[in-house]
């Protein structure tokens, strides 16, 4: 529904940005009942909607000025706009045009009910093409391999560049990670882990030839994936997401296939604040979920004496499973469910409300 806390679900946007990651970003402002979407590259309109505000949001196409592939394309940036911007999780759509309207409901944003056509923005929310950088390609088939005592599936080659890019309206920012590599990041990795708030949780702080192992080989560990988290081209974070089954939480709780799990820094004290943490917390579990959709749940493992850390999982909708002993510490099991993380909209966190610090 829209933002009942703030009555925002009329409030007018501009320059919100959809599909990032792929390099041709388009961009929505709404304003007096129209929604415009445009090439934000070669800032040429695509397409323009008529929109009715209210508990369930009314999206009509006025114009089309593409074919229906782009065309479809921007009805679903408008709709990723108005769902985040208002916080509306249901959105009527009245699409005359039939190609666009029958790629809206190919790619499962769009559905028929009884009396009409409407975006749910749980489904809309799990578009990967979206957020994903790359080619978005069906997931990877299914063959199983050993890693020692571990049977698990082949994993995917690993990606380069950006991995995966969100707007986030209440900073006027853009959240990306990208695939860490030695050579643009090693220097980052080696001053956050050195700092003396990440030391005391990671315990891995030392010189910079150790982080260069460190960090090559996860790079060279296929069930591993080291990602710099950015907001708008600024490294202040590093995050680790890791295949369950083939990690040391695997003998501890009952790994499926595709369980993923993630650790996490912040490396940079000015992005340690509630606004940004409403970005970057919920981004990750949305990046690990469109990764593969077989991943149906995350898990976490922080040190049981982490009460800050584990108060946000909380928070984020993990629910707290068991106390149980690593070799190096104690550590709380976590888990989210794929079906909560979307069912219960929590994509946007609920406090987000008062935190725009961009202009």
């Amino acid at each position: 529904m829209p933002n009942e806390q703030t009555g925002s679900g009329s409030a007018p946007f501009h320059g919100f940005r959809s599909f990032q990651a792929r390099g041709d970003a388009l961009e929505s402002s709404w304003e007096a009942g129209r929604l415009e979407v445009r090439d934000a590259r070669r800032n040429e309109p695509l397409a323009a909607f008529a929109v009715a505000p209210g508990a369930r949001p009314v999206l009509r196409l006025a114009e089309s000025f593409v074919d229906a592939e782009a065309s479809a394309d921007a009805a679903i940036a408008a709709l990723e706009a108005i769902t985040t911007q208002w916080g509306a999780t249901e959105v009527d759509v009245d699409i005359e045009h039939q190609p666009t309207r029958a790629l809206l409901h190919r790619r499962g944003v769009v559905l028929p009910h009884a009396d009409g056509e409407r975006c749910d923005a749980a489904m809309l929310w799990q578009y990967g093409p979206l957020w994903l950088g790359g080619c978005f390609e069906a997931p990877y088939p299914l063959r199983y391999a050993m890693t020692g005592e571990k049977r698990h599936p082949v994993r995917p080659p690993k990606p380069a560049g950006t991995v995966y890019a969100r707007y986030i309206p209440w900073l006027r920012r853009t959240f990306t990670l990208h695939a860490a590599t030695v050579e643009h990041d090693l220097a980052s990795l080696h001053r956050w882990m050195n700092d003396p708030d990440v030391a005391h949780f990671w315990q891995e702080d030392g010189d910079e030839e150790k982080h260069r192992r460190y960090l090559q080989g996860l790079i060279d560990d296929p069930h591993m994936l080291p990602l710099i988290a950015s907001i708008d081209g600024t490294p202040f974070g590093y995050f680790e997401v890791y295949w369950a089954k083939e990690n040391r939480i695997a003998p501890f709780y009952d790994a499926n296939d595709y369980d993923r799990g993630w650790h996490v820094l912040i490396g940079e004290p000015a992005f340690r604040g509630k606004a940004y943490l409403t970005a970057w917390f919920p981004a990750i579990q949305h990046f690990q979920f469109l990764d593969d959709p077989r991943t149906q749940r995350i898990v976490g493992e922080p040190r049981s004496d982490h009460h800050r850390q584990i108060a946000n999982l909380d928070r984020a909708g993990f629910s707290k499973v068991k106390l149980f002993d690593f070799p190096h510490k104690q550590a709380m099991l976590v888990m989210l469910l794929r079906e909560r993380f979307f069912g219960e909209h929590l994509y946007l966190p609920a406090d987000r409300d008062g935190l725009e610090t961009g202009s």
